[in-house]
């Protein structure tokens, strides 16, 4: 279990300090704004999306290490799959990321995503790590209203 707290901590550190996919998308065909007030992360998404498939996904904003470095993964993650499995990905993400801490690695078949299994000892954190997921979810439904984690 310290392994992974460990790897947890040097996964979100460098996609805070270097995250990936952190600029405004130009032609983005969906984009999507979330904020969480608890933390006072904000963020904006932007999508291409062509024939059902998610092309390219960037974001800007700004936020604690957590929401940056969780943007920062779930647009990596979706970038190339079709819009029904990054919705997929987002409920899979989302299990991993409410259910109750059993001391169990939640994230299996996640990949890297799996790192943020460890958000769940630390309730107060968890919607700094689903708010890139709510965006994402907001941006594939056209959601006209931004996306509050409250």
């Amino acid at each position: 279990m310290s392994e992974l707290r460990e790897l947890y901590q040097q996964v979100i550190l460098d996609h805070n300090r270097k995250p990936r996919n952190f600029r405004t998308l130009e032609g983005a065909n969906r984009r999507a704004e979330g904020y969480n007030p608890l933390c006072g992360d904000q963020i904006t998404l932007y999508l291409n999306v062509e024939d059902g498939v998610v092309k390219d996904a960037a974001f800007q904003g700004k936020g604690c290490a957590i929401s940056m470095a969780s943007a920062s993964m779930m647009t990596g993650s979706v970038s190339g799959k079709p819009e029904a499995e990054a919705v997929a990905l987002f409920r899979r993400v989302h299990a991993m990321l409410t259910a109750e801490p059993t001391g169990e690695v939640a994230g299996d078949g996640l990949g890297k995503l799996a790192v943020f299994a460890g958000v769940r000892e630390f309730p107060s954190r968890i919607k700094c790590a689903t708010l890139a997921w709510h965006t994402l979810q907001a941006a594939l439904s056209r959601a006209a209203e931004p996306v509050s984690t409250e």
